[in-house]
């Protein structure tokens, strides 16, 4: 006993005090543990916190120095972080506002700038739009699946607030208290403020169920027009999967030389929705019929095609869009993106136009099987291809006044008034007419032919407005002007004086 006693008095004394040693019972080793992890973690979120607002500049920096010094590995692109995000509005928001687009997508498209511009007039919060699933084209692409949702919500948070879902409080609450109705077409801010805000003391959900053209072309206030102009512009980004493969094919074409996009309109469900014919064999013009029936939402089904194609309202053939581009004086050797879906009677309707331009290309045969397989069946994701090669052409010719012809155009007049014909369809019906039956010689059709186009180039021009008659004015976006002049000294300047019969935008 001794002995012991000794040694740790020995022990103590190396330890460098005479003050006995005091053994520590597990539960303060325990505290003492808890202590250090609580205070290393505070430190460590902090460090996070910290990082989070440093790493951009640091990342650049460290990007930028090591491109300067990499030698052979110079092709490393810098890294450029993303701009900072607008402040949040700060709003009391008096409902959620549910949307289901229809259509195609760049009628989806439109309706989606529209139902943001309605959710800021109303001060509403908007739930991530439902995309079309059981139109003619039965694609199952969700929102998210073409449009890169996470930029859509933060790049608008200063003018409304956009949640991916309803929130489970809300959903529960509302359950059986959803008001779900279409809003009036080609409504103006006095109808959604006076007939749908007052909804929202009903119920704190309204879900539109079509939203098609929903919103005037006219008379929107200023500052809502240039919101529709923002969600198209810079809100709506296609997904990183749809932008790469879109700036890699227009990569391959524009290294094959300069290249016109060609909206060939002529396309199964456009020729059954219009009753189209011209050009299709008896079998072809029963099927289209038949098709027309069974889609109980296209309401004429009697049509008369050839009393239609005589107004323009009939897409043109690859026949006519042939004949039209050479009267143009469109060079034999002009590489022509085709941009559409597949073509009403395939190859053989083709022969015609790939006999003129032997440089006809298609996304399927620029591309790998491969590289497409993830959009196979998703109408909307090849569309979105499309419309990425379209907007980026040297020359754009729509071969109808569809949805994606307006859409492109209006992005082409933003981008800086690129070349777009816009074809007068019912003048070259007479045109093609008079040539096929041999009355108008070749060297007159060609100089009728342009002539009739001559101002119909995409130059910057007056929006044209027709009152109470919105479907036959200027579509809104193919013509925004409202977005068009800003940096310029004077919009008159821009636009001339845009003088006609019927009034147009100021």
């Amino acid at each position: 006993m001794e002995t012991r006693s000794e040694s740790i008095g020995l022990r103590s004394e190396k330890l460098g005090g005479s003050s006995p040693v005091i053994p520590r019972t597990r539960l303060q080793v325990w505290f003492i543990r808890v202590c250090s992890s609580i205070l290393v973690w505070t430190c460590l979120v902090q460090l996070v916190a910290v990082g989070e607002l440093w790493r951009p500049r640091f990342i650049t920096n460290l990007t930028t120095r090591f491109s300067h010094t990499a030698g052979p590995l110079h092709l490393q692109v810098a890294v450029r972080p993303p701009p900072p995000l607008p402040p949040p509005r700060n709003y009391t928001s008096n409902g959620f506002l549910k949307v289901s687009c229809n259509g195609g997508l760049n009628q989806m498209r439109s309706a989606i700038c529209d139902m943001v511009a309605v959710a800021r007039l109303l001060n509403l919060t908007l739930v991530v739009p439902e995309l079309d699933k059981t139109s003619f084209w039965a694609d199952p692409s969700d929102f998210e699946d073409i449009f890169d949702v996470r930029h859509f919500i933060d790049s608008l948070r200063d003018e409304i607030r956009i949640v991916r879902r309803l929130p489970k409080r809300i959903s529960k609450k509302y359950r059986h208290r959803v008001l779900e109705m279409p809003p009036v077409s080609w409504s103006n801010e006095k109808y959604y403020l006076q007939q749908i805000l007052p909804l929202f003391n009903k119920s704190k959900v309204l879900h539109f169920n079509r939203t098609d053209a929903r919103l005037a072309n006219n008379m929107i206030p200023l500052e809502l027009q240039k919101l529709r102009c923002r969600v198209n512009f810079q809100a709506l980004k296609f997904t990183p999967q749809i932008e790469s493969l879109g700036h890699k094919l227009v990569q391959i074409i524009h290294e094959r030389g300069p290249y016109m996009a060609l909206h060939l309109r002529y396309e199964m469900d456009m020729l059954a929705f219009s009753g189209c014919t011209h050009g299709c064999t008896r079998e072809e013009a029963e099927e289209l019929k038949r098709l027309r029936y069974a889609y109980p939402w296209w309401r004429e089904k009697e049509i008369n095609s050839e009393e239609r194609r005589s107004q323009g309202l009939c897409p043109l053939t690859p026949e006519e869009a042939a004949l039209v581009l050479q009267a143009l004086g469109v060079d034999k050797e002009t590489q022509i993106y085709v941009a559409a879906g597949e073509i009403y009677g395939s190859e053989r309707r083709l022969a015609a136009l790939r006999a003129a331009f032997p440089r006809i290309v298609r996304k399927e045969t620029l591309l790998d099987p491969l590289e497409l397989q993830q959009f196979q069946n998703h109408s909307s994701q090849m569309a979105a291809l499309d419309f990425m090669v379209s907007v980026a052409s040297n020359t754009f010719v729509p071969t109808y006044d569809g949805n994606m012809a307006k859409v492109v155009e209006g992005h082409r007049r933003y981008l800086g008034f690129r070349k777009t014909i816009l074809l007068d369809r019912r003048r070259l019906v007479e045109l093609l007419n008079l040539h096929q039956n041999g009355t108008l010689p070749w060297n007159e059709f060609t100089v009728a032919v342009r002539e009739a186009h001559e101002k119909r180039m995409g130059q910057p021009i007056r929006r044209r407005v027709i009152p109470d008659k919105p479907k036959e004015e200027d579509y809104f976006y193919s013509n925004p002007v409202e977005c068009l002049c800003e940096g310029t000294t004077n919009c008159d300047d821009l636009l001339g004086s845009g003088k006609s019969n019927s009034s147009s935008v100021p």
